[in-house]
């Protein structure tokens, strides 16, 4: 059914799973992100309260993903200029180059052609150097950040974190937040143009408050990162395992573009996201009621076989329309078009500098499920 109830979720929710279903309640207002506040407090009991809490719950509150509306829009329009087309295409060749740079490390390495960890080596840093390139921090990134987002993506891709994931991810963002603060205050070795610029420029003008500044600052630097990371993962391993599909795309790489699509579809790096209900609505013949919790669930809608015939096919040649991985909507993912450029160069790089990729004997191993769909460790092997 793609619409039904379950007391399982989070205390009880619906579970939306169908492709229509799903890509008409992202567009809709009804069903809203602001959902932070009772969100952060679950797993936390009497301490839900603190000090160290209540400026982490202010924060994040602040952040785009949890704010829908006029704050959203406006909050959108300061950061969208860095995303554009024409912003994008001049940084392609500092991506470009980093992408090159972590296949050369690799390739120096003697023993790293009887096996290495495709995570640990290109999947986790290229994200984490792009997106501090675009923020105006090239090689800047503190060395715990991967440790800080993973605190994060542990925390936003559980529907019930615990106080555990809630303590870990409220360090993760105070330590971020120290980290913008100290860069903030030297606005002037920014380099021009850049997304730290933008939203420096936008403080001045008040157009953002200190609050909002750390909160999108953060925001960026993670959800640059944790998106794109594990589609570089997921995306190499559905091809790695369908040897006739990574071959005709070596074979014919101008498909690449549309290969993305599919890996973005098939295996998609972001499997629900939750929505609150601001008004009674029926969906396929089911009462929602105002306050109710929905988890849309992405990955399931992207596998609806009323919208893509045979979904559990991996096919880089698929033209059946979007996926939803990205959202639909005034929430849409506003990195999308650098994901999707991002994994284009890095399959492209490393189709050129190892064509022989291929799986390890050893299993890859996968984060504990929720919301997001990530690798810990993708062991593969190459020849020359």
């Amino acid at each position: 059914m793609p619409v039904q109830w379950s007391p399982e979720h989070c205390g009880g929710a619906w579970v939306i799973s169908g492709y229509d279903e799903v890509a008409g309640a992202l567009r809709d207002p009804r069903f809203s992100v602001r959902r932070a506040a009772r969100w952060i407090n679950s797993g936390l009991g009497d301490h839900a309260d603190s000090l160290p809490q209540r400026r982490f719950k202010r924060i994040f509150s602040r952040s785009l993903l949890f704010l829908d509306g006029r704050a959203h829009r406006r909050l959108r329009g300061i950061l969208n200029p860095g995303f554009k087309p024409a912003a994008l295409e001049h940084q392609r060749p500092a991506i470009e180059a980093l992408a090159r740079q972590l296949i050369a490390d690799i390739l120096a390495e003697d023993d790293a052609r009887q096996g290495f960890d495709f995570v640990t080596r290109f999947a986790r840093p290229l994200p984490a150097l792009v997106i501090a390139t675009l923020l105006g921090l090239p090689g800047r990134v503190p060395e715990a950040f991967i440790g800080w987002a993973a605190d994060l993506a542990g925390f936003i891709g559980s529907p019930t974190p615990d106080a555990t994931q809630t303590v870990a991810a409220q360090d993760a963002l105070a330590a971020l937040c120290d980290y913008f603060e100290k860069v903030l205050r030297q606005p002037q070795d920014l380099p021009p143009h850049c997304l730290l610029a933008d939203i420096v420029q936008a403080r001045q003008q008040q157009a953002l408050t200190q609050v909002e500044v750390l909160a999108q600052c953060s925001t960026l630097l993670f959800a640059g990162y944790e998106t794109t990371r594990n589609l570089l993962g997921n995306g190499l391993l559905a091809l790695l395992r369908h040897p006739a599909q990574w071959a005709a795309l070596k074979s014919q790489p101008q498909a690449l573009r549309g290969a993305v699509r599919e890996m973005l579809r098939y295996d998609s790096p972001v499997q629900y996201t939750g929505r609150r209900l601001l008004a009674d609505i029926t969906l396929d013949d089911q009462p929602l009621r105002r306050g109710d919790l929905a988890i849309l669930h992405i990955g399931q809608a992207n596998h609806d076989a009323r919208r893509f015939s045979d979904p559990a096919r991996f096919d880089i040649a698929r033209d059946q329309g979007m996926h939803l991985s990205f959202g639909q909507g005034a929430h849409v993912c506003l990195g999308a078009a650098l994901t999707q450029m991002e994994a284009e160069i890095a399959f492209t790089a490393l189709m050129q500098a190892m064509p022989t990729l291929t799986l390890s004997a050893e299993a890859p191993s996968w984060q504990p499920a929720g919301a997001y769909r990530a690798l810990e460790r993708l062991p593969l092997v190459f020849q020359e």
